[in-house]
């Protein structure tokens, strides 16, 4: 049997988790103070559960390493799309190297004839 202050206990962390849940999806500043109010809860509580708190630390961190533009997590870019996308840049630049060098040599030979035409007349 479930005591009541185990159920309260249990029924704060899981508004404390949908409240991070929330702003994580909606991209909204992760604090301290912003999770405590949405969840209804007190910032002290939150310090005292600590994978909570290491969540909103983590969380705030990401924000704060993307120079103060927070993606909602269904927009940030995995590890892998990012590869992805270099893969795809490198290729692209191999291509334009490519034909930029094909461009070059063929001006060279079309500058080489015009000159040759007017140093023949």
């Amino acid at each position: 049997m479930i005591t009541a202050a185990q159920r309260r206990h249990e029924t704060t962390r899981a508004k404390a988790t949908q409240a991070l849940r929330d702003l994580d999806r909606e991209g909204g500043a992760v604090t301290f103070q912003i999770v405590a109010q949405k969840a209804q809860v007190s910032r002290s509580w939150l310090y005292t559960q600590p994978d909570i708190c290491a969540e909103i630390r983590r969380l705030r961190d990401i924000q704060r390493g993307s120079a103060g533009s927070s993606l909602p997590a269904s927009q940030r870019s995995t590890e892998a799309s990012l590869l992805r996308r270099l893969e795809v840049a490198n290729a692209r630049v191999r291509d334009l190297t490519t034909e930029n060098q094909r461009l070059r040599k063929q001006l060279e030979h079309t500058l080489g004839q015009l000159r040759a035409s007017t140093t023949a007349r």
